[in-house]
């Protein structure tokens, strides 16, 4: 098993851009900054000015502004020290994001300040038995920046967010740094950051709460060849979130190699590290290393059962061609969770190599959800709440797996399902040292 490439990513970008040629204040362009007016057009104003010089665009401090659709521009530095508040009313937006770029060199989004997602004005109602809010035929992205080159995202924060947050889709040379996400928890959909086809980034020091997944890596399916995913550097985070905490996945179109994660603290997740694979894309070369989680069950509309570890390899639908998930390294990680450590391929796709070495996971039940399960979602191939025992490792449809070091332990009035150190099916090369 050859793990060459999995060595440390580094810093991927040093980013070094010149500093603005001047500050243009929203508040000289008409920008109330009353939290009731809605300054979009003011706003947007200052940025095509700035364009022109390269210019910082200031949102100053002790003002709120209501906002639209915001298109940022190449070159410039947009430094919020004030409050941005997202409008309710669609007729404020040009497309399905409130932050936006596209195929913007160099651009900067800097500062102290913070966007408010105000997600509950999203939703239709809560559903008490299910533990989460109902959401609208329409919401918006806080972030979508497309194809934008040298991109620096750093210090600001963004909460409350009504569906995902940092989208950044065929991006390349990306620092995200002390980035703060503060999102309900009990709100479906609010992914923190999420690397779309995106290269040479590097996410690190942020802090994370989210419903939705925390920091999850993609490629989706697009009309545009934005390429694979690939050279991705996540570290130093703390995350907590009723879904996964870090992950690839689901959807998978297009190839994701050479994902680095590490040093990273998982305070809460309903599946601590997890990879999912579900479309025809081939997923390689991932590590995850020094790395501390809890995992535990939530209530049933929130993907994840709490399990340890996922990574699957399931096809979404019949029709599906799926890829092939390989080269999984797993190392010096510890947790608490109420469910496996599973990694489950299929009979047509073989998850090939994963080693994982110091793993080490305390096993128990503490929630009132149901248990003896594992959640296959999405698929409509197999049985998507599948029950079943719950051993410390489940293997299926692996070729070539070393368990190097690795120690569980149980809690005591563990039930029946919650037992066993290794089950196995249809797996070849199992070492166990």
């Amino acid at each position: 098993m050859n793990f060459k490439k999995l060595i440390p990513l580094g810093a991927i970008l040093a980013l070094t851009l010149s500093l603005p040629a001047a500050t243009l204040n929203v508040l000289d362009f008409g920008a109330k900054g009353d939290g009731t007016t809605v300054d979009t057009a003011a706003i947007q104003r200052t940025i095509d000015a700035a364009t022109q010089t390269g210019a910082q665009v200031l949102i100053p401090a002790s003002h709120q502004f209501l906002i639209g659709t915001l298109e940022l521009k190449g070159g410039i530095d947009f430094h919020l020290v004030g409050e941005l508040i997202i409008s309710t009313n669609q007729s404020d937006y040009s497309g399905d994001g409130v932050i936006t770029a596209s195929n913007a060199p160099n651009l900067r989004i800097t500062g102290s300040g913070l966007i408010s997602g105000r997600s509950l004005a999203f939703m239709t109602n809560y559903d008490a038995p299910n533990e989460w809010w109902l959401f609208q035929e329409w919401r918006p992205k806080m972030f979508v920046l497309t194809g934008c080159t040298n991109l620096i995202v750093r210090d600001i924060t963004f909460g409350d967010a009504p569906y995902w947050g940092l989208h950044m889709l065929g991006c390349e040379n990306v620092l995200v740094d002390n980035v703060t996400v503060s999102n309900r928890l009990d709100v479906p959909n609010d992914d923190g950051i999420d690397p779309d086809h995106c290269r040479h980034v590097e996410i690190r020091n942020c802090h994370l709460t989210c419903g939705d997944d925390a920091i999850v890596v993609k490629s989706t399916r697009q009309t545009n060849d934005f390429g694979p995913c690939a050279d991705i550097h996540v570290h130093d985070c703390v995350i907590r979130t009723q879904d996964a905490g870090l992950k690839i996945g689901t959807e998978t179109t297009g190839d994701i190699h050479d994902v680095l994660f590490e040093h990273c603290q998982i305070l809460s997740s309903s599946r601590g590290l997890c990879i999912q694979l579900r479309d025809e894309g081939d997923i390689g070369h991932v590590t995850f290393r020094d790395i501390q989680f809890l995992s535990r069950y939530h209530s049933d509309p929130w993907w994840g059962r709490g399990e340890a570890i996922s990574f699957t390899a399931l096809p979404r639908n019949a029709q599906t061609k799926l890829g092939h998930l390989h080269d999984v390294l797993v190392q010096n990680v510890t947790g608490r969770a109420e469910n496996s450590i599973r990694v489950n391929g299929t009979e047509g796709s073989h998850i090939t190599n994963v080693w994982m070495e110091n793993v080490k996971v305390t096993f128990g039940r503490w929630t009132k959800y149901p248990g003896g399960v594992y959640d296959n979602r999405p698929t409509k191939v197999l049985t998507p709440i599948e029950t079943c025992a719950n051993p410390a490792f489940s293997l299926r449809w692996v070729d070539g797996v070393i368990l190097k070091n690795c120690q569980a332990k149980w809690e005591t009035n563990c039930p029946a399902y919650l037992a066993g150190k290794i089950a196995s099916e249809h797996v070849t090369e199992l070492k166990s040292e």
